[in-house]
């Protein structure tokens, strides 16, 4: 790690994945720096693990942009503390700046912040403000206070078990807390449900209480309309709680398998001053600092968007705003490192940002008028790939990068049935 000692400063990024490339992408990028990317030790070493270089994601994998580490208790709350000033007293006489690539790790920095900070920079905000949007129905209850307007919701216990409904099946079931939901384990689990009628609701509900999930679960009105009607809202605000970047994309393409869906694999970036400016007022109000991130759906029926949730972290393709020109992390490396404040920017430059090859992308987008804007960005070289980087790439990479493009490829025809 000779080059790692030699920067001016360190990030390091909690979880491997392709949100974790985006953001060492963007650091190097901006500053021609690596990162660490550190992620919990492998507990059972079996075959796969070896061959897949443990947990680590593909996209982080064999890259020369990047360090990687593997950290004893990073996962466990009683020790995840004691992990990460561990890996911080390697680098003492170094800036660190702490970048989480997931909710479960956001929460833990901010529920431990006073701790953390003396030891790196942390864009996070306070557990004041966390305990007023840990979970949905606590958002919720705020997009009520500042007029944002959501989907039809109940909110569902395991005291208080839904009856009729005061909307129309097919619903969506979800966890008001992903935290504690992304550690429970059901043989049914998804990451949403999208469920036809009140059996099959009784049924899931149950199934999901049955696990060590115990917090409230929220149904929710089904809002009509493909990925293109999906919009990701990108955010980051500065310490003196105003909004600095705004950048709002349209979804091209999610992830189709029950498991993951709602991750974005192919956005374009959009622009809705109305919509950011209401996100904005609500940001600063509330006293907000750090990045955040927003999905939300067009309703037709009304034609307004309605938020789905807030997350208090960038978003897992948030590299889409720095590939359109207007780089995310140094943003905030001017802020917290720097002292550098900028006026607030609302992205408007148009962009496609990627982990799907062109002629992929272009098969299964159902969008006709955005298709065609597609075509036209890709043409004028307004495309980004997500993971092939021009400036980060060997064979190994090469080869391990087209072998997941036709996994996913494999992916859409598998729930899609598409054919050519």
């Amino acid at each position: 790690m000779t080059f790692i000692n030699e920067q001016p400063f360190l990030p390091i990024i909690i979880q491997s994945g392709q949100h974790a490339y985006g953001v060492a992408r963007s650091f190097y990028e901006a500053y021609r720096i690596k990162s660490l990317v550190i992620e919990p030790a492998v507990k059972d070493r079996n075959i796969r693990t070896l061959l897949l270089g443990g947990s680590q994601g593909v996209a982080t994998q064999n890259s020369s942009i990047l360090e990687f580490q593997y950290v004893e208790n990073l996962d466990e709350p009683a020790y995840f503390v004691q992990a990460l000033i561990g890996v911080a007293l390697q680098y003492q006489q170094k800036k660190l700046i702490l970048i989480v690539c997931d909710c479960y790790y956001a929460e833990l920095i901010i529920e431990n912040k006073v701790q953390l900070e003396k030891y790196f920079i942390l864009p996070y905000i306070d557990q004041t403000l966390l305990k007023r949007v840990q979970t949905k129905e606590k958002f919720y209850q705020l997009c009520d206070q500042y007029q944002l307007n959501y989907p039809q919701t109940i909110i569902v216990t395991k005291q208080h078990l839904p009856g009729k409904l005061p909307f129309q099946y097919p619903v969506i079931i979800k966890p008001s807390n992903p935290v504690a939901y992304t550690n429970c384990s059901f043989p049914e689990k998804k990451k949403i449900f999208f469920v036809q009628d009140a059996a099959e609701m009784q049924h899931i509900i149950q199934s999901i209480y049955r696990s060590s999930y115990q917090d409230a679960l929220i149904v929710q009105e089904f809002i009509p309309g493909d990925d293109s009607s999906i919009r990701v809202l990108d955010v980051f605000v500065g310490r003196d709680h105003k909004v600095k970047l705004m950048c709002i994309s349209t979804k091209l393409l999610e992830d189709p398998s029950p498991q993951n869906k709602g991750i974005s694999l192919a956005v374009m970036t959009d622009y809705d001053e109305q919509l950011m400016e209401s996100i904005r007022h609500f940001l600063e109000d509330i006293g907000y600092s750090g990045f955040a991130n927003f999905d939300m759906k067009y309703d037709a029926k009304v034609g307004v968007y309605k938020l789905f949730e807030m997350n208090l972290r960038a978003g897992a393709s948030s590299h889409y705003v720095t590939a359109s020109g207007y780089n995310l992390m140094q943003y905030m490396v001017d802020e917290y490192l720097l002292g550098i404040h900028h006026e607030r920017t609302y992205v408007q430059t148009k962009h496609i940002w990627s982990l799907l090859p062109p002629k992929t992308l272009l098969k299964y987008m159902r969008n006709e008028k955005l298709k065609i804007e597609a075509k036209r960005l890709m043409k004028e070289g307004r495309y980004t790939d997500a993971l092939l980087y021009k400036k980060d790439v060997n064979i190994k990479r090469w080869i391990k990068l087209k072998l997941y493009n036709r996994y996913l490829h494999v992916k859409y025809h598998k729930y899609f049935h598409e054919s050519d």
